[in-house]
């Protein structure tokens, strides 16, 4: 070839390639033994150039490239590089891959467990950390060159979201921001905010997976294509599943239409009997077992429950699953004895660790977040290098941690989303899968996806067609963000900067269309107004008048119905345990023994907006031995008792023998009552004084005589509907311009009335706030305001605490959660007592929980737990009262020890060295305290 180039050309071309070796680039690329695809190149070279970038691709494409070039670049110049992620596993694991690399003396950790080599030049952290670091100064910031934000799509999270906008606006100049995200559809307008806040921002998207992943459908023992093979970019559905989902849908033979007098052919029946022994959900061990003949194995299996995740385990166990040799089993347990020989063998026990191995070795596990991290982390190491071939895992195992397999099976295509069964998004779709397909190991990927009854291979189809991943900002300031930038900007240009926010910057854009959807409406207003015009006099006058007629009458009736309500309510606090009642209405109508009142002071759902479960909340024994806890909607009526019984104080709600008797005599007492029948009083309308005078002044009007009045009447309606819709689309565009700044006024208004803000100056209680990160920092804030913690011991200060942190995964309000006795005990009716000021003093502010602003109530649920722990009780036995996974317990364990952390930093400035510092103490023996056992096991050593 360049013997075809004239000499100038030679030339021109070797001062280029002499340029490119010359660059940190080519020094880059000579430290891996595989050549970079065009978009880590072109990212690469950007970040050479001085500019930030923006890399959004596919899962396993390799985008963790672009964020070592960045530390490759400022170990080169002589800076410091942070590489932030949004877990503690994937910290941990970025970790132990840069320190191999480039040295442990050079990289460093910093999670809310681990602390190693923190003054590094290169140091890995979660997110969080970063931003604690900016609101502090701190000192490590200095020579600070780049920072990785790596699965920066995180900032969608809604809880966890507004830490990447806050580090993403707050890090100073200077630095150099490099962010890598999955594929997301609006990664250009992400660019465009980036352009405004950092400076030139270089958005480079990569659709290409470098392993190609093929989609298929299991239906009983055949696995089909989802697409057919054909040319052209659009892919057809395989007809053999449309042919099949048809088929199914249309089945006509039943057992029972015999008993309706139909006629059903024999024929009809020999085809429904081929057409069961072609369709139906293979098992889970037969799944595995046709992966591995198929040569598909390691496979991850998402079943979106972790007890069906270790009940997967178990069933491919009794099927006798086999998926390593002798050799390999020999290789798992000495990993595994290794990686486990700091627990003790009596919680092991405790852990399931004997059944855990059984499934390991033989290749087949679970991964779940009820896990304990240790045996997770196991999981994956195995998983990595082969020795585990089929794990059963649910979604979070796609959140960052590098676990590529050469299949990924989807069990369904619906999980539950703490609120309903929903169907999964396409993002969601696409990020499971995005597992399929090892780089450099496997020519291709596979997606399975189990046929189960009535699906969709069209709307699987669309799922794996669609790569529509928005990225939306959860962004929302909260109490600690607000005395921070407050003391180090001030409140005009903290309200400036909240102004720059990714959530803002979406919300102005979308005000531009919905002003045109104004104009469109008001010409349309204008055309409605002329056809309901009417000869004999002001039909838009006449049609308020209706207006206002139907709207007196829906108020008066929603007056009764809230009349009604209050009538109930009153009825339920009158309420004694050992009544005798007869719920009205709901799921548990009938005969019942009044338990607990559940007057407003007991535990509640902590949440505003919730009307059902506002007021009394009896718990009742039903006459069929259940025990549950109603709400207000179960009582239409007001209720009275209709008889008095005594409750054994041996009764125990939780015992069905208990249960069986005491509904026995209830049955006994009580069941020939018939409850007197409500009679509903007189409706307000019929003597209301408005509606006589409107409907007098309807019938006098000129226009109540029109031949053509109700069509009229219907021109007037269609007007009147469009102008409510035209005035909520003015109220949204007013709603959505400023949002952030003016729920920023609301924030620091009620600090002001707290005396945690005075004008710019931020008072001692304000800086203790700004010590306290969390869900609940004000509420922590108050208590230690308050002095409600002081004189507890470790054990009670933890139990304490657990409150602010943990959160129960399912409402279960039928039995009040166990607490530790005495101080704690008090301290803790103390804690729900100040969030019940603080949320009146919020919804005086006007700040809604439903936006994601404010203090939910304390939970409860995991002080007794914690408390046992932090007394030093075993784990066999604080797990079992505690009825938690024990992944779930270090998890939250780990969360309190966090706070009190931070609870040991802000105590000494309440009350200067009195007894701030004894709750500061106290603090620090509770999080050692804590810290033992499983709790301690670090991932790192």
């Amino acid at each position: 070839m360049t013997e075809d180039l004239s000499p100038a050309e030679r030339y021109a071309a070797a001062r280029k390639r002499a340029a490119e070796q010359a660059t940190a680039l080519a020094d880059f690329r000579e430290m891996y033994d595989f050549g970079l695809d065009p978009f880590q190149i072109e990212a690469c070279q950007a970040l050479e150039t001085g500019k930030g970038v923006l890399v959004a691709a596919p899962t396993g494409s390799g985008k963790t490239i672009v964020g070592e070039f960045a530390v490759h670049l400022a170990l080169q110049q002589g800076k410091k590089c942070f590489y932030t992620t949004p877990i503690k596993a994937l910290s941990n694991q970025k970790y132990a891959d840069l320190a191999k690399r480039y040295g442990a003396d050079k990289v460093g950790l910093l999670t809310g467990d681990n602390s190693v080599n923190a003054d590094a030049p290169v140091v890995v952290m979660t997110t969080e950390v970063l931003r604690n670091m900016l609101y502090a100064g701190s000192q490590t910031l200095l020579g600070l060159g780049y920072v990785v934000m790596d699965e920066v799509h995180y900032l969608s999270d809604r809880f966890r979201g507004a830490v990447w906008e806050e580090v993403i606006i707050h890090l100073p100049e200077s630095v150099t921001l490099v962010s890598l995200s999955a594929t997301v559809s609006n990664a250009e307008e992400f660019g465009d905010w980036l352009d405004t806040v950092r400076g030139d921002t270089e958005v480079i998207v990569s659709e290409h997976r470098p392993v190609p992943l093929f989609q298929h459908v299991l239906a009983g023992r055949r696995m089909y294509d989802l697409f057919e093979e054909g040319e052209g970019r659009k892919k057809a559905v395989n007809p053999d599943l449309t042919r099949m989902a048809r088929m199914e849908a249309s089945r006509s033979y039943n057992p029972r239409d015999r008993r309706k007098g139909k006629m059903v052919r024999e024929a009809d029946r020999e085809r429904e009997r081929r057409q069961r022994s072609r369709i139906w959900t293979p098992g889970r061990p037969e799944v595995i077992e046709r992966l591995d003949s198929e040569g598909l194995l390691p496979a991850i299996t998402f079943i979106f429950s972790r007890a069906a995740c270790e009940a997967a385990v178990q069933q491919c166990l009794y099927a006798g699953l086999r998926l390593n040799d002798d050799e390999a089993r020999a290789r798992v347990r000495e990993i595994v004895e290794e990686r486990t020989a700091a627990i003790p063998d009596e919680d092991l026990h405790v852990l399931g660790y004997f059944e855990w191995l059984e499934g390991l070795e033989r290749g087949i596990a679970a991964h779940h977040a009820g896990m304990l991290p240790t045996f997770k982390e196991v999981v994956e190491e195995l998983f990595v290098r082969g020795l585990v071939k089929a794990v059963f895992a649910t979604e979070t195992l796609a959140l960052g941690i590098n676990m590529p397999a050469r299949s990924v099976v989807l069990e369904k295509l619906v999980k539950w989303n703490g609120e309903q069964h929903a169907d999964i998004t396409p993002g969601e779709y696409t990020q499971l899968t995005g597992r399929a397909g090892r780089r450099g190991i496997d020519v291709e990927g596979h997606a399975v996806v189990l046929w189960q009854r009535g699906f969709s291979p069209e709307h699987l189809a669309g799922l794996a067609g669609t790569r529509t991943y928005p990225l939306r900002s959860s962004f929302k300031p909260s109490y600690n963000m607000a005395v921070n930038l407050v003391e180090q900007f001030g409140r005009h240009r903290s309200r400036e900067l909240l102004e720059t926010s990714f959530a803002q910057f979406q919300a102005d854009k979308s005000v531009v269309g919905i002003s045109r959807q104004v104009q469109r409406n008001e010409e349309g207003l204008d055309g409605y107004k002329a056809s309901m015009t009417c000869h004999l006099g002001d039909f838009e006058e006449y049609a308020r008048l209706r207006r206002e007629l139907k709207d007196r009458e829906t108020d008066l009736a929603k007056q009764g119905a809230a009349q009604r309500r209050a009538a109930a309510a009153a009825a339920l606090e009158k309420l004694k345990p050992g009544d005798v009642i007869h719920v009205p209405s709901g799921k548990f109508a009938g005969l019942a023994l009044v338990l607990d009142p559940g007057l407003p002071a007991g535990r509640s759902n902590g949440h505003r907006g919730f009307e059902q479960h506002d007021g009394p909340r009896p718990l009742v024994l039903t006459a069929e031995r259940q025990v549950k806890r109603l709400a207000s909607i179960d009582f239409p009526v007001p209720v009275e008792a209709l008889e008095r019984m005594r409750i054994p104080k041996s009764f125990n709600a939780r015992s069905p023998q208990s249960r069986r008797d005491l509904a026995s005599a209830l049955r006994t007492k009580a069941g020939h009552i018939v409850p007197d029948r409500h009679r509903r009083s007189r409706a307000a309308a019929a003597d209301d004084r408005e509606i006589t005078r409107l409907r007098a002044e309807l019938r006098a009007h000129p226009c109540h005589g029109c031949d053509e009045r109700e069509d009229h009447a219907r021109w007037a309606e269609r007007y009147y509907r469009l102008r409510r819709d035209t005035q909520q689309l003015e109220r949204r565009i007013e709603g959505r311009t400023n949002t952030i700044a003016r729920t920023f006024d609301r924030i620091v208004a009620l600090l002001t009335e707290m005396d945690y803000l005075r004008g710019d100056e931020v008072t001692q209680n304000g800086k203790r706030l700004a010590r306290l990160y969390g869900e609940l920092d004000l509420l922590a804030s108050e208590c230690l305001r308050d002095g409600v913690w002081e004189g507890l011991s470790p054990a009670e200060l933890a139990a304490c605490v657990s409150a602010l942190v943990f959160e129960a995964r399912a409402a279960d309000d039928a039995l009040a959660p166990k607490l530790p006795s005495g101080k704690a005990k008090a301290a803790l009716g103390e804690m729900v007592r100040i969030w019940g000021r603080l949320d009146a003093l919020e919804e005086e502010f006007k700040i809604s929980q439903t936006e994601g602003v404010g203090q939910r109530e304390p939970d409860l649920g995991f002080a007794w737990a914690a408390h046992q722990w932090a007394s030093g009780k075993g784990l066999d036995e604080v797990l079992r009262e505690a009825d938690m996974p024990a992944g779930d317990f270090v998890r939250w364990c780990k969360q309190v020890i966090d706070v009190l952390g931070q609870i040991a930093a802000a105590a000494p400035s309440v009350s200067g060295a009195g007894d701030g510092d004894t709750v500061a103490k106290n603090a620090r023996k509770a999080v050692d305290a804590l810290r033992r056992g499983v709790v301690a096991y670090s991932s790192v050593g």
